[in-house]
């Protein structure tokens, strides 16, 4: 049974803090899965997370045509945008199942890996109304669960 957390942000820059707090907790081998609509928000939460992990990068920017963009920081940053692929028959073509490693990988639109996606991840689902955003964090797996243990201590 996965741990969970909902919260309710009001600016873009509150779940760019989240992002950020999260990326502090985090360690090596994490995979951070993103839901959520064109627009709601997972980018934002990625730059963030990048911000948190060390990443001196001056931009983040979603992978929609590279697939991956990776950062280095603490640990390294692994930004997978897997919208236009077709499916999880495409994952072997970006090497998906080699990530994270030691580093920390943030997925977004991981509906599209089906079964290749971990056990043991952290999944966000954000969905934005208009007026704010709203957050759920599922964990799965001991180490996810003791991250996101951590996240509820600091929020």
């Amino acid at each position: 049974m996965a741990g969970t957390l909902t919260l309710r942000l009001d600016a873009p820059e509150k779940t760019r803090a989240l992002g950020e707090a999260v990326g502090r907790l985090a360690g090596p081998g994490c995979y951070i899965c993103l839901y959520g609509d064109l627009g709601a928000g997972k980018t934002t939460f990625v730059q963030g997370l990048a911000a948190g992990l060390g990443v001196t990068e001056a931009y983040i920017t979603s992978p929609s045509f590279a697939l991956v963009n990776e950062y280095a920081g603490r640990l390294t940053l692994y930004h997978i945008d897997l919208y236009r692929l077709s499916g999880p028959d495409d994952l072997a073509d970006i090497g998906f199942s080699e990530y994270p490693g030691a580093g920390v990988a943030a997925v977004e639109w991981p509906e599209r890996a089906g079964e290749y996606l971990p056990d043991e991840r952290l999944d966000i689902f954000i969905e934005y109304d208009g007026e704010g955003r709203s957050i759920r964090l599922a964990a799965y797996g001991k180490s996810c669960e003791a991250l996101l243990e951590a996240i509820c201590r600091t929020s």
